[in-house]
């Protein structure tokens, strides 16, 4: 069998020093300076009704109830479920009882929800004003250079991802070029961001999109009406199939033991 011959570049040495090293260093600079923009731009928590939070806890009391059943006995469950249902019914959690069964407001009425659309609006405009200017920069200085080698073999289909502005098909998927860097910087340098800045830093872009899918809203989304969720829950509680995991324990720890 035939060996494969090695594919070898002549490049110049300096274009390590002068295009690898420049552009990592910008995307460094770029996230620091990113997350004190955000730490600048962003406003001061609102202190939240004490109404509203109790509406909100409530519904994720009847969510935990519901799930975690098993760990209380049945008289202990029973009267959490009827004091849940109880208020779910009547409407004593709700933050304005006296608007039960109004349809809900408008959301983009209301400034709490106007607050939070705003301080994504602005975490966004500090993730892509930052990329669309050096994505420029890179396509104008440094397009179609190859800048390194990596040192362990790579499969063909890697060729597009590390080969992204060279317009080569017989290129060995080991060469890299500098979009190519640009792009495994975003993705690769999060543990330099957390070192320089810690770990709750708004310079990693994966991190502010992780952070915005976590910690879902109990009440669901602005324009849900609290009151059918309420008596949703309800329905759900009460068709629950309590079983308690102390059910005949001494029994079961007799026969382990016997056995």
């Amino acid at each position: 069998m035939a060996d494969i011959p090695v594919q070898t570049l002549h490049r110049d040495p300096q274009l390590f020093y002068w295009i690898l090293i420049p552009i990592t260093i910008v995307m460094v600079l770029t996230g620091v300076l990113r997350h004190y923009a955000s730490v600048l731009m962003a406003t001061a928590p609102k202190k939240q009704d004490a109404r509203a939070m109790r509406e909100q806890r409530s519904l994720a009391r009847g969510v935990s109830l519901r799930s975690n059943h098993h760990v209380l006995s049945r008289r202990s469950f029973e009267a959490r479920r009827d004091h849940l249902t109880a208020g779910y019914e009547s409407g004593a959690f709700l933050k304005e009882p006296d608007k039960k069964g109004q349809p809900p407001a408008n959301p983009m009425t209301d400034p709490s929800a106007m607050d939070g659309m705003m301080g994504m609006m602005k975490n966004n405009m500090a993730m892509i004003i930052p990329n669309t200017l050096i994505m420029s920069w890179i396509n104008a200085f440094f397009s179609g250079y190859v800048i390194m080698k990596l040192p362990f073999p790579l499969t063909i289909k890697f060729k597009s991802m590390l080969q992204a502005g060279v317009q080569t098909k017989e290129m060995d998927p080991r060469w890299m070029s500098s979009i190519s860097w640009y792009f495994l910087c975003i993705f690769g340098l999060q543990f330099v961001y957390v070192f320089l800045l810690g770990s709750d830093n708004a310079a990693s872009q994966l991190n502010q999109q992780m952070q915005a899918q976590q910690m879902p809203n109990p009440m669901g989304g602005p324009g849900q009406d609290p009151d059918k969720q309420f008596k949703a829950e309800a329905e759900n509680l009460a068709v629950v199939d309590h079983y308690s995991v102390l059910d005949d324990v001494e029994t079961r720890l007799l026969k382990g033991i016997k056995s």
